[in-house]
C-alpha cells in the first residue's frame, strides 16, 4: 500500500513541533516523535527529538555537503520487518528540501516494493525538533513553476497534506478554523486533548521516549495479518471520506479480497489449533 499522511495538517496550523505522518507502507507506518520535555505518538501525527539509533542497513545520503540527510535502518531479531526512516538535516530543523523530499521518495518506492517490511517508524535524528516545515530559504529561491512542481512531490509522498481539508474532518470546523485563522502553536497535551495525537509521554533520559513507544507499537503489528492489515487501511482511509453506508459496502468488499487468500485459512486454522498463526500475506 502507498503511504498515507502528511505534514500538511498540523503545520497548516503552525503547531510548534512540527508533525509526521502515520501509514502504512505494506502493511503499517509509525511515527515517533517527542519535544524537549514530553514525547508524543500519534496514530496519525507526532513529534521527536529523539536520536538514538539502530545498526545502520543503507543510507541515502544529501547531494548537496555530504550529510546523511536520510538514513535508512532494517532491524534485525525480534524486530525484524519494521523499518526506521531517520531525518537527519541538522543545518536546517530537518526542513523539507527538494533533495530531502527526492530521498524520502526513492526510500518509500523502495520500501513498497518489499515485501519483507511491514511497519516503518518515521523519525527524527535531531535532537529537540521534528521537522522545521518546508524549506522557505530554499522556496525563496524557486519561481512559481518550481513551488508547484515541489508541492505536488511532496503531496504524492505525504498525502494528507492540505490543513484547510483534512483538519476540520479530525477536530471538527470551527475548532480547525479557529487554529488556522489564528496560527496558534500547541504542546503536546493541547494537541491530545483535541485528538490531533494518541500518546503524550514522559520524556526519558536518552530523549527517545516517542521512539520507545513507536517501537512498540510497531512490534504489535508485526504478529497481524499483512492481508488483512492491508485491507483494514484501505476500508479505513476510503470509509471516512464517504458516508457510513458506502462505507460498510466499501468494507464489505475489502473483506472479499481476503475470502480466498491463504492467510485466512492459516488463521482458522490456528484459531482451531490454539497456535499463533504463521501469515505469509499471501
Amino acid at each position: 500500500m502507498a503511504a498515507a499522511g502528511g505534514l500538511g495538517v498540523l503545520q497548516g496550523c503552525s503547531v510548534r513541533l512540527a508533525t509526521a505522518y502515520f501509514a502504512r507502507l505494506g502493511q503499517g507506518m509509525v511515527t515517533d516523535g517527542s519535544g524537549p520535555r514530553m514525547s508524543s505518538v500519534s496514530w496519525r501525527h507526532c513529534w521527536t527529538s529523539s536520536n538514538a539509533g539502530v545498526g545502520l542497513r543503507r543510507t541515502y545520503g544529501t547531494e548537496a555537503k555530504g550529510e546523511e540527510e536520510l538514513r535508512v535502518r532494517y532491524l534485525e531479531e525480534e524486530n525484524k520487518g519494521i523499518v526506521v526512516l531517520g531525518i537527519n538535516r541538522s543545518s536546517a530543523k530537518n526542513a523539507l528540501s527538494k533533495n530531502l523530499i527526492k530521498m524520502l521518495s526513492k526510500a518509500v518506492d523502495t520500501l513498497k516494493s518489499d515485501k519483507k517490511v511491514r511497519t516503518v517508524i518515521v523519525r527524527s535524528e535531531v535532537p529537540g525538533v521534528f521537522c522545521a516545515g518546508a524549506d522557505l530559504k530554499e522556496r525563496t529561491q524557486m519561481n512559481l513553476k518550481e513551488v508547484g512542481s515541489f508541492v505536488s512531490k511532496s503531496r504524492a509522498l505525504m498525502n494528507e497534506m492540505g490543513g484547510t481539508q483534512r483538519l476540520p474532518r479530525a477536530i471538527g470546523m470551527a475548532l480547525a478554523k479557529e487554529m488556522i485563522f489564528s496560527a496558534r502553536v500547541l504542546d503536546g497535551q493541547e494537541a491530545k486533548s483535541i485528538g490531533l495525537i494518541s500518546h503524550v509521554l514522559e520524556q526519558n533520559e536518552m530523549g527517545d521516549a516517542a521512539y520507545r513507544k513507536a517501537l512498540a507499537l510497531a512490534r504489535e503489528f508485526l504478529p497481524q495479518g499483512p492481508v488483512a492489515m492491508r485491507v483494514a487501511k484501505l476500508a479505513i482511509n476510503q470509509g471516512m471520506e464517504v458516508d457510513l453506508v458506502t462505507g460498510l459496502a466499501i468494507e464489505e468488499a475489502c473483506y472479499a479480497q481476503t475470502i480466498p487468500t491463504k492467510d485466512r485459512l492459516e488463521g482458522l486454522l490456528a484459531f482451531k489449533e490454539k497456535r499463533p498463526p504463521r501469515y505469509k500475506g499471501e
